[in-house]
């Protein structure tokens, strides 16, 4: 997967509420629906964009399926970000600058 996976399927803030939902340890489809006003066979797609991304996986267990947060499915948005952490010193070292100067 690439970053512009991840970020298309975090875009949707029911996908976000699905993933936040899993961070707490895995659930199955009932127990992620509990609490938004969605049909099951919405929470079954915005699974599928998740899984589709890396971002979950899934655990079957008898007739039910567990999904939980594959961390390494985040990779390559911490990759994307690490491309432009370089810039941020030099920004908050100018901002500091600027902020002092303001004082004076």
């Amino acid at each position: 997967m690439n970053e512009s996976d991840v970020f298309r399927a975090l875009s949707d803030p029911t996908r976000r509420a699905v993933f936040d939902r899993l961070l707490s340890g895995g659930k199955n489809a009932t127990e992620l629906r509990e609490g938004l006003e969605i049909s099951q066979p919405a929470v079954s797609q915005h699974i599928a964009v998740l899984r589709g991304a890396g971002l979950i996986s899934e655990e079957r267990a008898g007739r039910h399926t567990n999904y939980s947060v594959n961390p390494d499915g985040l990779k390559p948005l911490f990759d994307w970000l690490a491309r432009y952490r370089a810039f941020w010193p030099d920004r908050v070292e100018r901002l500091k600058t600027l902020l002092k100067e303001m004082d004076q």
